[in-house]
């Protein structure tokens, strides 16, 4: 969706996501969120009446289901479905970021639980749906490619888990040599998984 078929409340979710991503929950005010909207100021309050706590658990959900929807994009971009190569394009959408610009903002999930999990509890219940609805998604994919069911909801955690580390350290590095190594180092693990259905 373009910035101009988002209503401001979308577009004021939409930039809360991205300034978590960047500044965390601390370095991110509602003032910003509507400059870097384009909405009014005065627009918060109505949109946001449980004011900064809701916005930010409004954005952290919505990166939950952003996440959700590019396992699906990331499968139809793969010639021959695999757990790896599945990961392998979670992945490269972070280090091809990083090596773009040179710097990698964070996930604005991660953000909210680093932040606010211990001092907000609506934001760690966000958090925590934000990441079941990502991992949702990838555990339906595994199955989809032979592995057993009891298996896929570990694989999705051990995928997403791997990855946000992955990720934070990417970051403090500016490198993106994390990000390709646990591609590369968890792949077989991930394709080991794989059983073919007997003839």
């Amino acid at each position: 969706m373009a910035d101009s078929d988002r209503g401001p409340r979308e577009r004021m979710v939409f930039s809360a996501a991205q300034l978590l991503r960047r500044d965390g929950v601390a370095g991110t005010g509602m003032r910003q969120v509507a400059a870097h909207a384009g909405a009014p100021r005065g627009s918060l309050q109505h949109y946001f009446p449980g004011g900064k706590e809701q916005m930010v658990n409004e954005a952290v959900a919505w990166a939950g289901r952003y996440a959700a929807r590019r396992v699906d994009r990331f499968l139809a971009g793969l010639e021959v479905p695999s757990p790896s190569g599945l990961f392998a394009a979670m992945v490269a959408q972070w280090s091809d970021e990083l090596t773009a610009t040179g710097s990698l903002p964070g996930c604005p999930v991660a953000a909210a639980t680093v932040d606010s999990a211990d001092t907000a509890d609506s934001t760690r219940q966000a958090a925590a749906n934000a990441f079941a609805c990502w991992r949702e998604p990838v555990a339906r994919a595994l199955t989809g490619m032979d592995v057993p069911e009891s298996r896929a909801a570990a694989l999705a955690t051990l995928m997403v888990s791997a990855l946000e580390g992955a990720v934070l350290i990417a970051r403090a590095e500016r490198d993106p040599a994390a990000l390709t190594t646990v591609a590369r180092e968890l792949g077989p693990l991930l394709d080991g998984a794989v059983t073919r259905p007997e003839n």
